[in-house]
């Protein structure tokens, strides 16, 4: 096989009560990453960027290029030369992990050139490599349900120990991207350094709650479980008309609407995708009408991760 052409899914991280531990994977949008073998050793070059002029060609600094530096490190590789074309799909900073889509993209790509040597849990090594080039920490609640689809519970970081949860049959995702910016630094900064004990008792019963919800797949008990009590309440202050947004989605019956990843986006949950398109086009609307543009994304859950579209010979 000469090049592998593979789609990076974008994903909700920190959902809802789940902060740094819960995350789950979306059909649209996506990231599409082509690798090609070169004929002479060369490294790892990236020969195009579509989409952004923010990102660097240095594959040392751009996940996608970092992802197959880490995996020729991984198993030795010297002997090769891989040439890489990106297209970007979602915007930067979005919340709906951009530089995991990237890096899963490649990752998934890489692994297929070379009869998928990797393990999950080495591909998920390399996929946490690449989130602490991009953010300075190796969080996984984007890169593992980017890499393995659907709800993925990270029990521990050190040891990869990760679990995918059920996505229940009838699930719906609208996620709202405001076009606005948020810097990283801020949404850190505003996060408290300690917790009273009965918030955080509400917290535990809220994830325990999520959980047991998708296993069962009871969408009246995951209504009620989906509420954070930690980071929401800080975090939703740096979001331009965060209740508003909230309030037309309870008006119209979605589960909620939460923080996807510390934002700006948002997303909502359904059993109904026509909800979601009522909802999200009010939205819209209220957003335009407070001078704020927007982009909305509905689809069912994924529950393949970041996949190949196209192999040459």
């Amino acid at each position: 096989m000469r090049s592998v052409e593979c789609i990076g899914k974008a994903t909700v991280a920190n959902f809802s009560c789940g902060f740094d531990i819960l995350g789950f994977s979306v059909n649209d949008p996506g990231d599409l990453v082509k690798l090609t073998k070169t004929d002479d050793f060369n490294g790892v070059v990236i020969k195009s960027i579509i989409g952004t002029d923010q990102l660097s060609y240095d594959p040392q600094k751009n996940t996608a290029g970092f992802a197959v530096l880490k995996y020729f490190e991984m198993f030795g590789i010297k002997d090769m030369g891989i040439e890489i074309e990106l297209t970007k799909n979602m915007p930067l900073g979005s919340g709906m992990g951009s530089s995991a889509a990237s890096a899963a993209a490649a990752i998934i790509g890489i692994n297929k050139l070379f009869m998928e040597k990797a393990s999950e849990k080495q591909l998920l090594e390399i996929g946490l490599s690449c989130e602490k080039l991009a953010c300075g920490s190796a969080h996984a609640d984007n890169i593992a349900p980017s890499l393995f689809g659907g709800i993925t519970l990270i029990r521990d970081t050190r040891t990869k120990d990760f679990v995918k949860i059920p996505v229940p049959k009838g699930l719906y995702c609208m996620i709202i991207h405001p076009n606005i910016i948020i810097n990283t630094k801020d949404s850190r900064e505003i996060l408290p350094n300690t917790l009273q004990l009965k918030t955080a008792v509400k917290q535990w019963g809220n994830i325990a709650a999520l959980t047991s919800a998708l296993y069962q797949a009871d969408f009246q008990l995951l209504k009620r479980s989906i509420e954070d009590f930690v980071i929401e309440p800080y975090r939703s202050k740096l979001i331009p008309y965060f209740d508003e947004m909230r309030q037309i989605a309870m008006d119209n019956d979605l589960f909620n609407l939460s923080i996807s990843g510390s934002g700006p986006s948002v997303f909502s949950l359904s059993d109904s995708e026509e909800k979601l398109h009522t909802a999200g086009k009010k939205i819209h609307q209220f957003l335009f009408n407070k001078g704020i543009s927007s982009n909305n994304y509905i689809s069912s859950l994924n529950e393949t991760g970041s996949e190949v579209v196209n192999c040459e010979v």
